[in-house]
């Protein structure tokens, strides 16, 4: 995208802007790559479990998610920047410093996640979830391990090879999950969410070594911050990436527990509790995908703009986050509304009928909603990055706590089934939508720089055209609705290009991005 205002053409075409877009195109592909399967993943669970086991699984994932997407923040953050940041010749020995720093943490996280299991388990009002979540803990260690070599990748700018570790453990992970969920669900006791647990384990196991492979451990000796120093670093990110990922999860183990309360006050099992889960995740299923896919841009921009941050380069602070914004807010609408459009579609093209005309009645405005949580993402790694990680921190838990009480403020008393899985949806996209605009105007006073506001308008005239035309398109089928959704993608492009927010400066960036030149 374009660093100049909406409708001016600037050429681009500079060493720095093909390097750090090839970067970006090779995470984003990867990026994409591991949603993809990720998604062929959630199309074969409902399909080798009952409702009830793809609940168990969902709220498994959502609880480990927790804490496991914590630890890989923090490491791939502060190793990263601690890459670019030490001097070459200290370069080695800094990693090798950090990366014991994390193995300590990850050890410690996975031991407290397991010994906690059992209390998880009876907060969630779901006690045979204890046994999958301490299975589940060994993740975070191997998580832990896996992350920070990750993470130095990323300091160093070999994006191909964290882009090619990123395909082949998204590839193994859905292959042992679902192998060993079946296997469970089938031969082992029936728990498909503690086989999927197992295989869970195992994908992050073998992982470990290729990881090791390709970036090696370091060298011995002086070099990179002080433990102290480096934990006061991630401590911010700690408590803002906490926030963020419980975030993420909250609706649904809100969902969980409620549901499990309910259910036993009208004499209903376990079970009826954990199908009420699959609809729910199902819709989640689409709705997380902008902040996803967004992740590309924060993995290759935000270093680059904590380094201006550092040099003190103010001219170059607004312009990157003018960049990285405008390209949110443009992507976001991109997905965000092509999914809203058809999203009734896209979970009855995805699920069973049992689950996918459960999630229909909410799935619309619950990926809309969605959107606002891809924007406070950026908006949250760009104030991390500029050494705001307490205005980061803040602006997450303020987000987790709308939600918390949005739910329970919007939530009919005693419901149970649609009424529920509805309250919760709206009430979840109505503050993440609210916490989206608070985000991007802390980074706006951060920066003083954001976006546009003729791009906000643009944007938000294509999602509602978008949006609307959906809303009259009946559903075609399953070979159709993947047709009809990029049709929908390209009408929202069309309105951009036709308001003149897309233009030829945006066309030369891709081709600046694409040329293959010759160093």
């Amino acid at each position: 995208m374009s660093t100049q205002a909406a409708g001016q053409n600037a050429p681009v075409d500079t060493a720095g802007a093909r390097a750090a877009g090839r970067g970006g195109l090779a995470i984003a592909v990867a990026k994409v790559s591991f949603i993809l399967v990720g998604f062929v993943q959630q199309l074969v669970f409902p399909r080798i479990l009952d409702e009830a086991g793809y609940g168990a699984v969902s709220r498994m994932l959502a609880a480990v998610s927790v804490v496991n997407n914590v630890v890989v923040a923090m490491s791939l953050q502060g190793v990263s920047r601690v890459t670019v940041q030490t001097p070459e010749q200290e370069r080695e020995q800094a990693i090798r410093n950090v990366l014991t720093i994390h193995a300590v943490i990850a050890v410690v996280f996975s031991t407290l996640f397991a010994l906690l299991a059992g209390t998880i388990a009876d907060l969630l009002k779901a006690p045979r979830a204890a046994a999958p979540l301490r299975v589940a803990a060994a993740v975070v260690l191997c998580y832990g391990v896996y992350a920070p070599l990750v993470g130095a990748l990323n300091g160093k700018k070999r994006f191909l090879d964290q882009a090619a570790l990123d395909i082949f453990y998204g590839l193994s992970r859905t292959v042992a999950m679902t192998t060993m969920a079946w296997v469970f669900a089938r031969f082992l006791g029936g728990d498909g969410a503690l086989g999927a647990a197992v295989g869970f384990v195992a994908a992050a196991t073998v992982i470990i070594p290729v990881a090791i492979w390709r970036n090696g451990l370091g060298r011995s000796g002086a070099g990179g911050p002080s433990a102290a120093e480096y934990l006061k670093f991630l401590l911010p990110i700690f408590a803002a990436q906490g926030g963020l990922n419980l975030l993420l999860q909250l609706d649904l183990l809100l969902l969980s527990r409620v549901s499990g309360t309910y259910a036993a006050a009208l004499g209903l099992g376990e079970k009826e509790a954990d199908k009420l889960l699959a609809p729910y995740r199902a819709s989640q299923l689409f709705g997380f995908l902008p902040y996803q896919l967004l992740m590309s841009v924060q993995f290759v921009l935000f270093p680059m703009l904590a380094k201006a941050s550092s040099d003190g380069d103010s001219a170059a602070v607004k312009r990157l986050t003018r960049i990285g914004m405008r390209l949110a807010f443009v992507l976001t609408g991109l997905i965000a509304g092509s999914i809203a459009a058809l999203a009734p579609h896209l979970v009855r093209f995805a699920f069973p009928e049992s689950i996918a005309l459960q999630a229909a009645p909410f799935a619309r405005v619950y990926s809309l909603g969605l959107g606002g949580l891809a924007i406070l993402g950026v908006a949250s790694a760009a104030l991390a990055s500029l050494r705001h990680e307490r205005w980061s921190m803040a602006l997450t838990w303020l987000a987790a706590a709308l939600v918390f009480v949005s739910i329970s403020a919007f939530r009919p008393d005693g419901s149970f089934g649609p009424a529920l899985l509805k309250s919760t949806a709206y009430a979840t996209a109505g503050a993440m939508g609210l916490s989206g605009l608070i985000g991007a105007v802390a980074l706006k006073r951060a920066a003083g720089a954001l976006v546009s506001p003729l791009t906000v308008l643009r944007v938000g005239l294509a999602v509602v055209v978008v949006v609307a035309l959906g809303s009259f398109t009946p559903y075609l089928g399953k070979l159709l609705t993947p047709v009809v959704a990029v049709l929908a993608a390209l009408v929202y492009l069309l309105v951009l290009v036709v308001s003149g927010e897309l233009g030829t400066s945006d066309l030369d960036l891709v081709r600046a991005v694409l040329a293959r030149r010759r160093k």
